[in-house]
């Protein structure tokens, strides 16, 4: 059962480590990304910033919905990171997913090529566009960097957009 899909540039780090997996009171990290299903230093990169006591699971997007699909998954509260919103899209439309969580992305991309629809979203046109479809999903969806902060719904982030 995946919890809440993240989506935030830097994957895991000390907010997801000792924080969320807290908040969420789950020991299950699944990373749907391509590129650090097939980096090696990354994943160990990405291990090295888990907890003790919570495992971690790097796969593909298209493995992660494997295994989100997969039975077993039902009872296994998930935590699902991911560093793209068209990714966070793909695994919401072929899974069962509680809530998105659009919180940190496009800090990495060039200024000219992105939309900054607040301090921590900044979005490239195919991002914009992902971003609207999960607006119109069944779900929760919204903007929360950390959890004393309040959420903001993916909806009125895009209001002006």
């Amino acid at each position: 059962m995946i919890i809440q899909i993240r989506v935030d540039d830097r994957l895991i780090h000390g907010q997801i480590a000792v924080v969320w997996s807290k908040h969420f009171a789950t020991n299950h990290l699944v990373v749907a990304n391509d590129q650090a299903a097939k980096n090696e230093v990354q994943q160990m990169t990405l291990k090295m910033a888990t907890p003790n006591g919570v495992k971690v699971l790097i796969r593909s997007v298209d493995d992660a919905i494997k295994v989100f699909n997969n039975p077993k998954s039902e009872t296994v509260k998930m935590f699902v990171l991911t560093n793209s919103i068209q990714d966070a899209l793909k695994i919401a439309t072929n899974c069962k997913v509680e809530s998105i969580n659009v919180a940190n992305v496009g800090r990495f991309e060039a200024a000219s090529e992105k939309k900054q629809l607040n301090a921590d979203v900044g979005c490239t046109p195919k991002e914009l566009e992902a971003l609207k479809e999960i607006a119109k999903l069944d779900m929760e969806t919204i903007h929360w960097v950390i959890p004393t902060n309040p959420k903001i719904s993916v909806k009125k982030l895009l209001e002006n957009n």
